[in-house]
């Protein structure tokens, strides 16, 4: 039997961004999907258009009947605790977490995944398109995923996009709320510590909408990486790699 993919996606006043996102899941040609929708207390209409969207979907196509969905909407601490209550609704035997905004890349996306699937991969990768509000796509992820990913890839940035990696539920860790800003990076290398089969799957996973930083959100989210790198790979090499930021930047 194909296995399951748990989708999750986490949600918070995205009445304009949520639409597409399902739609992508529910447009997947691939068969075995659980998908999970963790809203965080919606104060707009997020709610009220994920029932929309799922309702027109029931009526019109019957390209969900297959599809396992849980649905919650309850306040909670923040982007990673939210992430934290899909994994533990997940019951598939991959996990892919594709936020509101973001997109798979392609109805046939999963579908193209089945041979690495059929591999018992811990670890499936692949290349990001970045998108506008607009969804006009503005090209690839300036960090390239590499041709072969081990946990120390990380030490030269985060080359393969949260939203371009499906992880095997079995090591997928929980993220540490210590992080606000970047605990994706910290859980993406915790899982790679215990993966032994890792496959590039030399596609295009998924779509990025890019968003801003303010420069308070960008100064903490340097903080917090430079703390992630230096407990996963030490104070002189985490040192010697912000360096080289420093100096590429000067001389950009």
């Amino acid at each position: 039997m194909a296995p399951k993919i748990s989708i999750i996606t986490v949600c918070y006043n995205a009445e304009t961004l949520i639409r597409r996102t399902i739609q992508s899941v529910l447009n997947q040609t691939y068969s075995n999907i659980e998908y999970i929708i963790v809203d965080g207390n919606s104060t707009d209409r997020t709610m009220e258009t994920i029932s929309d969207v799922f309702s027109i979907n029931l009526v019109e196509t019957q390209c969900i009947a297959s599809l396992q969905t849980k649905i919650i909407s309850e306040p909670d601490n923040g982007i990673y605790d939210a992430m934290n209550k899909g994994l533990a609704l997940a019951t598939g035997d991959y996990v892919w977490f594709i936020n509101a905004g973001d997109e798979i890349y392609e109805p046939t996306t999963l579908e193209n995944l089945v041979p690495f699937f059929e591999k018992n991969a811990d670890v499936i990768y692949g290349d990001t398109a970045m998108v506008d509000e607009s969804r006009n796509v503005l090209g690839l992820r300036e960090k390239r995923p590499p041709k072969k990913f081990t946990w120390k890839s990380f030490r030269m940035g985060m080359l393969v996009c949260h939203q371009s990696i499906l992880i095997s539920r079995n090591i997928a860790p929980k993220y540490d709320l210590h992080y606000k800003i970047s605990a994706d990076i910290d859980w993406v290398i915790r899982a790679m510590k215990q993966a032994k089969i890792v496959c590039n799957s030399h596609q295009i996973l998924s779509r990025f909408l890019i968003g801003g930083f303010s420069k308070q959100r960008e100064k903490q989210s340097w903080k917090e990486r430079f703390a992630i790198m230096r407990k996963h790979y030490g104070l002189p090499q985490t040192l010697m790699f912000h360096m080289f930021i420093g100096v590429r930047f000067l001389f950009k």
